[in-house]
């Protein structure tokens, strides 16, 4: 699978995180999206702005826009997309994995 293969990120994504590079004075925005243990269903996501890789990440860079993804995470988010959705409720980032097999109750963790 390509690194462009791997995940995806909606332009209203990348945006809003250069949005928030900006607010938080980061100077090259990065977006971290990783996968770790936990939730009843056993895996979650993160994302966090970073201003630097790891010896060991994926690099995706699109619009001037680099996603950091570490190995581990790699084999659970292969053809993810990433979109940024607004609504009257609430606002936030979403990972869409077709990889996934169920989700909890709570929508917070997955199984892949």
């Amino acid at each position: 699978m390509s690194q462009t293969e791997l995940v995806s990120i909606s332009q209203k994504a990348i945006d809003k995180v250069k949005e928030f590079s900006k607010i938080e004075e980061k100077s090259s925005p990065g977006l971290r999206v990783y996968v770790a243990g936990g939730g009843c269903a056993g895996l979650t996501y993160g994302m966090a702005l970073e201003d630097n890789s790891t010896d060991e990440d994926i690099i995706i860079e699109t619009e001037g826009l680099k996603i950091f993804i570490d190995p581990f995470s790699a084999k659970y988010l292969g053809g993810s997309s990433i979109d940024y959705l607004e609504s009257i409720e609430s606002s936030g980032f979403k990972i869409n994995n077709p990889n996934v097999t169920s989700t909890c109750a709570c929508g917070k963790s997955v199984s892949v």
